[in-house]
């Protein structure tokens, strides 16, 4: 009797098994090499920030008197009163002015963070610590630290002075200070001690945060938002 054979069944060869391992294999490397590449960029424009900060001349000049003390402007509270440290801005640059380090004092700053101008809040408040209008100019325009130090010096330069201490808090002055040195001016910064507890989480954040606007001035600003006063 004559066995009936088992017909071969037709169908595609399938790939070896290790083919579609080593696809697998090969695109978790470049995504790997992606992100390593992408970590070291973004590393290395954080180090560049931060070196930028830390090598940022605090002065240009070795001069002890000037023409006018500017105070920089940061944000008033939600009813458009001086911020603590709004306040300990003010509070040295009206200092500073009783010391004679310069006989006018220019406040920089429009409504950035709300709708109050900063500049206005800060003039009053210098006024009700003595200091007479007569002494006090207004830049009530600014909305970040290029157009500060752009509307100051315009400010300047239409009453013929060429020379100023820049007041703000410790964290801001280095990234003010790789501002104010493209301007035709002699300057020096000068930090605004804090009127808060010190607190080393909060300082932290505010290096953090400057870091951040640095890196923002160095790869866009810096080029994008330069001023010809």
């Amino acid at each position: 009797m004559t066995s009936a054979r088992t017909p071969r069944r037709k169908g595609t060869t399938r790939r070896p098994r290790h083919r579609h391992s080593a696809a697998r294999h090969d695109s978790r490397q470049r995504r790997r090499l992606g992100w390593l590449l992408a970590s070291a960029l973004v590393c290395g424009i954080v180090g560049w920030a931060v070196l930028a900060r830390a090598l940022a001349p605090l002065s240009n000049t070795s001069r002890t008197r000037f023409d006018a003390i500017v105070v920089l402007g940061t944000k008033s509270d939600s009813d458009g009163n001086p911020t603590p440290r709004q306040l300990a801005r003010v509070n040295e640059g009206v200092a500073e002015y009783e010391r004679g380090v310069a006989p006018h004092l220019i406040f920089s700053g429009g409504a950035v963070g709300n709708q109050f101008v900063e500049a206005d809040g800060m003039a009053r408040a210098a006024e009700a610590e003595g200091i007479p209008a007569s002494a006090i100019l207004e830049d009530t325009e600014s909305r970040d630290t290029i157009h500060n130090a752009c509307d100051v010096a315009r400010l300047m330069r239409a009453r013929n002075w060429r020379s100023a201490e820049v007041i703000s808090s410790a964290s801001h002055l280095p990234r003010a200070a790789l501002v104010f040195r493209r301007l035709p001016l002699d300057w020096r910064m000068h930090a605004a001690p804090s009127m808060e507890p010190a607190n080393p989480a909060d300082r932290a954040l505010a290096a953090s945060i400057e870091t951040l606007k640095t890196v923002y001035y160095l790869l866009y600003s810096s080029w994008a938002e330069r001023c010809t006063a």
